[in-house]
Parts: C-alpha cells; structure tokens; sequence
C-alpha cells in the first residue's frame, strides 16, 4: 500500500499527460491542453525564435526551428514581453518571450488542412501580450458554420528592445526588430503548421491597430506573398503612424540608456549595444520606464524607415507611387470615432492644437508647408461641436471644452480614416481585391465622450461585446461569419452561418464600405469627410505618410 500511494503522484502525472493532445515536431513532443466544453485544443508558449538576450539583444530574430527536448509543456501561454505602463508585474515578463500559440478544433488531424487565421495584437508598440486574445468562440463559431478554423498569435518585442531608435540603431540595421518577429513567427508557421493539422497556404494575417500596422508594412514588401494569402487590417495603416528616420529618436533612445545604471556613464556615446548586451532584464526595465517618462513623442517606439532593402524603404506614399507593395487580398476597416481615445481630454485651444500638430509630424520636408499646411487643416476642422468626434453627437461637449471634438475629429481621421482610405484606393486602382468597413456600434457601457472608440470593434469580433443586447449579441455573430467567411474563403459572403446582407467588394467604380451598426447594418459610400480626407491624402509626405 505504501509504494502505491508513493507511485500514485506518478501515475496521476502519466494519465494526465496520456489524454493530453500532443503533437509532434521533430524529435519532440509537444502536450498541449484540451478545452474539452468547446471541443478545441491549445498548444501554447512554443519558442518560434532563440532567445533574444545577451549578444542577441537589438538582433533580428533566430527561427527557431526546432526544440531540443523530447517533450515540452505547451498547455500555457508563455510570458509577456517587457512592457511598462500596462499593470504587468515583472514575474510575468521575460525577455525570453518570443513565443506562438496554436488554438484548434478537437479531432483536427495532421490531414485536415484547415485555414489558418493568424492574430497580432496592438498596443503602440509598447503593450500587449498574446494571452489577452481568447479566440475560443471564434474558433467554436467556425466549426459550427461549417468552415473550422486554427488560430495562432504571438508575442513580439515592445518598446526600446522592439522598436531601437537613434543613429547607433540605424547604422548597425538595429530597427523594427519587432516586425521582424512578426516575419520570423510566420516562417515557423510555414514550417509548422501542417502539423497541426493546418495549411500553409491558407494563412491569413489578421491584427488591430500596432499589431494591423505591422501587417500592413509587411504589405510593402514581396516576401509577404510566401508567407500569408490574405489580411484583415483593423485600425491601422503603413502611415497611421508618422514614419522618421531612426535618428529622429536619438534623444529618446539616450534616455533609455541613461536609464540603465549600469550603462547610464554612455548614453551619449553613440556606442551602446555592447553594454546594453551586459545588462540585466531589471535594468533594460528601469531604462524603457524612464525614457517613457522623459519622452516628448506621443509615441517613442514607432517603426522607422530603414532604407533601401529594409522593411520600410521609404515613406509609404512613395512607395505606392511606384506600386511597390503586396497584391495580396484584404479586408481593411476602421472604428467611427478613431480619435477620441489619442487625444487629451484637457484639451482646450486652437494653439495648443496647432504646437501639437507640429510636434507630430515635424520635422517635414518643409517646416513652412508644414506650418501652412496645419493651418489649413485647422480651418477644414472648426471649432464647431457638431462636426467633432465623437460624431453625430450635435452640440454635445460631455462637460469638455469643445476643442477636444475637434481634436478627436482631426486625429482620427489623420492617422486613420484617410490611411484606410489611402490604402484602399492605392490597392483597389492596382487591381487588388478589397473590402472595407466602418464599424459605428455604440457602446452604452462606456463614457459617452469616446463614441464608438478605436478598439471596441474587436470585442463583437471575438464573441464578447460589452452591450449584452440581442442586437449587440447578434452583430457579433454576423461580424464573426463575416471574419471567418474571408479567412476561410477569401470572400465575406460565402452565404454560410448566420443570415447577414451582402458585403460589397470596394472598387474604383465602387467606393462602398459595409457599415457594422446593429441598427442599420448596411452598405454606405465612402465619401464621409471627402474634403478634409482629400486634403489629409494630397501630399502625404508633409504628414510623413
């Protein structure tokens, strides 16, 4: 009895690990997890790359191409990258977080061949994490309309180790280091997937905001056609972020340094790689803190153009001129109210509008076209309540000055409703298949002053909108068919799951967006705000797009 009860530990553990599914790469097993009241299977925290510390720190990523183990826990995700300012304890950070994540169908065999819906998160380049995207419904959605599904996401660098900014980054081609991550997660897809019982050549890029620019920017480079067939672009375009030179941000990036104490002696050296490579994971987090605090960027860890051969040759609108870019096929959308969350809600003057406008997109080719340029964007914007974000809102100032309406309307549709717009008119004109929306569901749950804010798109598509209404609860379920349909089909409308109107394509003859309003879900033109967007797109080198 007493050698039972010993064993009894080891026995618990093998039958545990035998009803586990597993999959096997390579010489190794991986066990994942059933999530037996969905019928699905997740297998996560797998390494896609080798660790980025030490020597490999300010490194494009290593695929990781296999794991050297007979058999490997995978029935978690992994831990986050480093990040500040998002609640995360560092005990649930690592440096060594470049990790993939598998969610299928229970009964999916290394025969089944299923589409595959690839997710990368937002967050401004320096939050997110992929355990924050619970794709269960989605995939649960996908199974019972008949078109199952795998979905994959990922986590990427963040920050100073994502995103390097300054000279010594530019020189030694040390930038979008986080992008790349994004490439080399992809590769392990190419390599992986079918193990899984996915298809390689089915794969689908799907993302919001940070996560759908890094999408995007893939879309100006060729490769991307080997990796992914399509994308889904939700709130975020090459140019949503104004795009700079790594030595825009030398300033920035000595604050990170100067931050590190152990390498805090050189931050203006131009020669900081090899001591960063030295220091400890506390110290790299010290450093991203205090250049987050002393930064006068709205965003201090943006993509960077980083010239000929790079990810991002030159600005966006030079490179649609030459029609470099991806014919890949794309849903592209944005949120009706964009701005409200990117601008302060102190807000309170036109000047203080114009200095925030310059610092933004400064320093332009020409600081005097900028200037005028800005000038005349404030007049296409007056300071009139009714045309401000949130929209169709009337004289409503929510207890604000009414110059936050006016900012909100200027950012949103700067950064991201003339991108999309932008975007799809390059793309539609090169013969490319496109689809467009406009998300416009309110959400009572949330102050009034947001509107339909950016992001609150993704909670309908992930099956949990706030607003538990039935008409709430039914829009979900449409804009999940719809995702699900594209992802699996390539085309919104496969006439499967849930009864929902026709999404027309958007052509240069057909400039429509399917407008995703549970009380009015309905085809609209895409011709909102045409003078002002018009504007936003005739020269978008002075925006840095």
């Amino acid at each position: 009895m007493l050698l039972f009860l010993n064993l009894l530990p080891l026995v618990l553990r093998l039958v545990l690990v035998d009803a586990s599914p597993t999959i096997q790469l390579g010489r190794t097993t991986l066990v994942g997890r059933e999530i037996a009241s969905l019928q699905q299977e997740f297998f996560g925290n797998i390494p896609y790359a080798e660790s980025p510390l030490a020597n490999l720190r300010f490194k494009a990523p290593v695929l990781k191409s296999s794991l050297n183990a007979a058999s490997f826990n995978a029935t978690e995700y992994g831990p986050a990258c480093l990040q500040v300012a998002t609640g995360l304890t560092l005990n649930q950070m690592s440096e060594d977080c470049l990790t993939i994540n598998v969610l299928r169908p229970t009964g999916t065999s290394s025969y089944s061949k299923l589409p595959v819906m690839f997710w990368t998160y937002g967050g401004g380049f320096v939050g997110g994490q992929a355990s924050t995207a619970n794709a269960s419904l989605i995939v649960a959605q996908s199974v019972a309309r008949g078109t199952p599904i795998i979905f994959i996401n990922f986590n990427y660098r963040l920050g100073p180790l994502g995103f390097p900014q300054g000279q010594e980054a530019g020189a030694s081609g040390a930038v979008n280091l986080g992008i790349k991550d994004q490439s080399a997660a992809l590769q392990w897809v190419q390599l992986h997937i079918e193990s899984f019982g996915g298809d390689k050549d089915k794969v689908t890029l799907f993302g919001q905001s940070a996560g759908s620019i890094m999408m995007s920017i893939q879309y100006l480079n060729p490769s991307i056609c080997d990796l992914a067939r399509a994308a889904i672009f939700e709130s975020g375009y090459q140019g949503t972020t104004p795009l700079f030179p790594p030595a825009r941000g030398e300033v920035d990036w000595q604050n990170f340094v100067g931050g590190v104490p152990s390498c805090s002696n050189i931050s203006t050296s131009g020669s900081t790689f090899e001591c960063l490579a030295k220091a400890n994971t506390t110290e790299i987090l010290q450093g991203f803190a205090s250049a987050s605090s002393e930064s006068t960027h709205f965003n201090p860890w943006p993509p960077v153009i980083d010239g000929p051969g790079g990810l991002i040759p030159d600005l966006p609108s030079v490179l649609f001129k030459r029609g470099q870019f991806a014919r890949l096929p794309f849903i592209a959308g944005t949120v009706k109210d964009e701005g409200t969350t990117f601008v302060p809600q102190t807000v309170n003057s036109t000047e203080e509008l114009y200095e925030l406008a310059l610092s933004l997109f400064s320093p332009s080719s020409s600081p005097t076209t900028l200037q005028d340029s800005v000038q005349t964007l404030l007049q296409l914007y007056p300071d009139i309540p009714a045309l401000g974000s949130p929209f169709d809102t009337g004289n409503a100032t929510f207890g604000l000055n009414s110059q936050f309406k006016r900012a909100a309307a200027i950012v949103g549709d700067s950064d991201f409703q003339s991108q999309r717009r932008f975007w799809m008119d390059t793309a539609a004109n090169a013969g490319v298949k496109t689809f467009g929306y406009l998300f416009a569901e309110s959400e009572p749950t949330f102050p009034p002053a947001l509107g339909v804010f950016h992001a609150s798109e993704l909670a309908y598509i992930y099956g949990k909108p706030s607003d538990t209404s039935s008409l709430s609860e039914q829009l979900s379920r449409i804009m999940t068919d719809y995702w699900v349909s594209y992802v699996a089909n390539l085309t919104p409308n496969d006439g499967l799951g849930v009864p929902r109107p026709e999404w027309t394509q958007f052509t240069p003859k057909n400039k429509t967006l399917i407008q995703l309003d549970g009380l009015n879900l309905t085809m609209i033109p895409d011709t909102y705000r045409a003078g002002q967007i018009a504007f936003l797109n005739s020269d978008p080198a002075i925006w840095r797009r």
